[in-house]
C-alpha cells in the first residue's frame, strides 16, 4: 500500500515536472565543475546554481586551514557542545563572530550551529514559546517556516515586504512576546527585507528581529558582516542568524544575539543540546575564512562580484523583454528569471546545459506556483567572459522560448 501511494505521488509530480533529481559533482565547488552519474564520464560544465558568492568553498588557505585543524584535533568532536564535543577552535570561532556583530548587537555574543536549518529551527522553538506571537514573511526561508511551525506560538504572517501590513499585526496583538522573523536577502527573489523600517516597528511596539542572513553574510557590507553592516542597523532587539557554507565558503551557521540570549539557546534550544558538535577542523578553518571576508581579497572580490551582477542584469534585462520573461528586482548575487510554466523553465535549463552550462530550474513548492524560473547565482570566482557565454546562450534560446509559448 505505502509503496503503492508514493509511486502515485511521483506519477503526479512527473506530470506537474515537479520531480526532482540529485546530480553528482565529480569535481570542486567552482564555476567550471564536471557533473555526472558515479559510474559514467562526467561532463565539463560552467555552473551558475552555487551559493558560493564570493568563491571560497576551494579556496587553498582555507583547504589548507581544515587540514591543519583536522590534524590538530582530528576528524569528529565526538559529543555535543555541552557534554565533551565543544572545542577551543568553536570557543574561538564564536569570539571571532561575536566581535563581528558587536558594533551592530549591543553586549553581542554568538553561538555556533551545524547548519543554518539547525540555527533557525533552535532560535524559533527556543524563543516561540506559548503566549509569544511570530509575525512571519510569507516569503520566508523554508527553515524558518519550519521553525515557526514546531513552536508553541501564534504565527501571523505578513506580504512580502509590506511594513505597513506588518504594522497593524503589532499594533493589534496583545502577545506578551512578539518576534518579526524575516530573510535579509531572499533566497529566490534576491531583494533585501526593509530591515530599517522593521526594526523601526520593532522598537514602536516592543518587539524583536529574527533575521536570517544567510546570503547577506560576507557579501553584503564594506567588510562583508552582512546586512546590518550594509544598512548600518544597530539594536539588541536584533537576533542574527548567519550562514558559513555560503560566502564563507565552508559549514555551518551562527546565531548572534545579546548574551542573556544566547545564553537561553545554550539551555533550552533542542537543535543544539541533542546534536554531535560539528568537527572542530570546520570552525578551525573558518577562523581563515572570516579574515579572507574582512580583508583586502574579500573587499575585491565583492567588488569583482558587484560587477558580474550588472553585467549580468544589463544584458538579462534586454533579453527577458523579447522572451515575455520577467528578471527580478535584485541587486544581489541571487539573480531570478522568471519563465512562469514549470515545463518551460526545465525546458530552458536543458537548453542551456546543452551548450555546456547549467543554471538550475525552481519549480513550487519552493516558489509560489506559475513563477518557475531560472535562479542564476554569481560568484566571485565567475569571469565576465563567463556571464558573457551565459547571455549569449540565453539569447540562443530566446526563439525556443517564443515557439514554446506559441503551443500552449
Amino acid at each position: 500500500m505505502l509503496l503503492d501511494l508514493l509511486q502515485q505521488a511521483a506519477a503526479e509530480r512527473e506530470a506537474q515536472a515537479l520531480t526532482r533529481r540529485r546530480r553528482i559533482a565529480h569535481t570542486a565547488c567552482a564555476p567550471h565543475q564536471s557533473v555526472g552519474a558515479a559510474d559514467a564520464e562526467p561532463t565539463p560544465l560552467l555552473t551558475f546554481c552555487s551559493n558560493d558568492y564570493l568563491g571560497l568553498a576551494n579556496h587553498p588557505s582555507i583547504a589548507h586551514a581544515l587540514a591543519e585543524g583536522a590534524h590538530r584535533y582530528g576528524a569528529g568532536s565526538g559529543a555535543s557542545h555541552l557534554v565533551s564535543g565543544h572545542s577551543l577552535a568553536h570557543a574561538q570561532l564564536e569570539q571571532a563572530l561575536a566581535s563581528w556583530l558587536a558594533p551592530h548587537i549591543p553586549e553581542a555574543q554568538a553561538l555556533y550551529f551545524c547548519t543554518g536549518y539547525m540555527a533557525n529551527l533552535a532560535v524559533l522553538t527556543s524563543l516561540g514559546t506559548a503566549g509569544a506571537t511570530l509575525f512571519c514573511e510569507t516569503l520566508n526561508h523554508a527553515s524558518l517556516i519550519d521553525g515557526a511551525r514546531l513552536a508553541k506560538a501564534d504565527v501571523q504572517r505578513y506580504p512580502h515586504g509590506d511594513a505597513a501590513a506588518l504594522d497593524t499585526l503589532l499594533r493589534d496583538s496583545a502577545s506578551q512576546l512578539k518576534l518579526i522573523v524575516t530573510d535579509s536577502v531572499f533566497s529566490m527573489d534576491g531583494d533585501i527585507a526593509p530591515l530599517a523600517a522593521l526594526l523601526a516597528l520593532a522598537e514602536r511596539h516592543d518587539a524583536w528581529i529574527v533575521v536570517d542572513d544567510a546570503h547577506g553574510f560576507g557579501v553584503l557590507g564594506a567588510q562583508g558582516r552582512g546586512v546590518l553592516e550594509h544598512l548600518g542597523l544597530r539594536s539588541e532587539r536584533l537576533i542574527y542568524i548567519g550562514t558559513l557554507g555560503k560566502a564563507a565558503g565552508v559549514a555551518g551557521a551562527f546565531v548572534a544575539a545579546h548574551a542573556t540570549i544566547i545564553e537561553h539557546l545554550v539551555n533550552t534550544a533542542r537543535p543544539y543540546i541533542y546534536t554531535t558538535a560539528a568537527p572542530p577542523a570546520v570552525a578551525h578553518a573558518l577562523l581563515t575564512s572570516l579574515d579572507i571576508i574582512a580583508g583586502e581579497e574579500g573587499h575585491c572580490r565583492r567588488a569583482h562580484l558587484a560587477d558580474l551582477i550588472a553585467q549580468l542584469r544589463a544584458g538579462l534585462g534586454v533579453l527577458a523583454a523579447q522572451a515575455g520573461w520577467t528578471l527580478g528586482a535584485s541587486d544581489t548575487a541571487i539573480q531570478p528569471l522568471v519563465v512562469g510554466d514549470n515545463a518551460a523553465a526545465l525546458a530552458l535549463s536543458a537548453t542551456l546545459e546543452a551548450e555546456g552550462i547549467r543554471v538550475g530550474a525552481i519549480r513550487p513548492p519552493t516558489v509560489p506556483a506559475g513563477t518557475a524560473r531560472l535562479r542564476i547565482t554569481l560568484s566571485a570566482s565567475h569571469t565576465e567572459q563567463d556571464v558573457a557565454r551565459l547571455l549569449a546562450a540565453i539569447a540562443r534560446a530566446v526563439p525556443v522560448a517564443h515557439q514554446h509559448r506559441e503551443a500552449a
